[in-house]
């Protein structure tokens, strides 16, 4: 019985670090694009990190201050987007190699993870937002 709920308690918590990871996949992807192109160029690891942090801050940084400084809605809009479409991206993905183990590929599949993609998109613009205005008011 212990180990059940460990078992279940452990797919709990890797499923919120996956969706934590879906949620922020921008700055992750800035960061691995960064990281590669470093390395491939024959830099150091840790000039190759290094650039990675940057990379992704750098992200985080054009989303949030075009948020903040932006008027019009429509650049705000194109932030929001900009920042939510790797996360729909990553959220589809997660969600379509999980359950493609217990259901049979087709529109039923196709449905879920479209539905899932759209639910971590949304839970990213909601999460920026939050940062933006957090930043804000200050």
């Amino acid at each position: 019985m212990t180990l059940i709920l460990l078992a279940i308690s452990l797919s709990v918590a890797l499923a919120m670090l996956a969706f934590r990871f879906a949620v922020f996949a921008l700055p992750v992807m800035a960061a691995i694009g960064a990281f590669q192109n470093l390395q491939s160029g024959d830099a150091g690891f840790a000039l190759s990190a290094a650039a990675a942090l940057a990379g992704a801050f750098a992200a985080m940084a054009v989303v949030l201050l075009t948020l903040w400084f932006a008027r019009h809605p429509v650049l705000q809009l194109g932030a929001l987007g900009l920042f939510a479409a790797p996360a729909a991206v990553a959220g589809y993905a997660l969600a379509h190699g999980v359950a493609r183990h217990a259901i049979d590929p087709g529109p039923g599949l196709t449905l879920l993870s479209a539905i899932c993609g759209g639910i971590v998109a949304v839970a990213a613009i909601i999460n920026i937002l939050g940062m933006a205005q957090d930043l804000a008011s200050r």
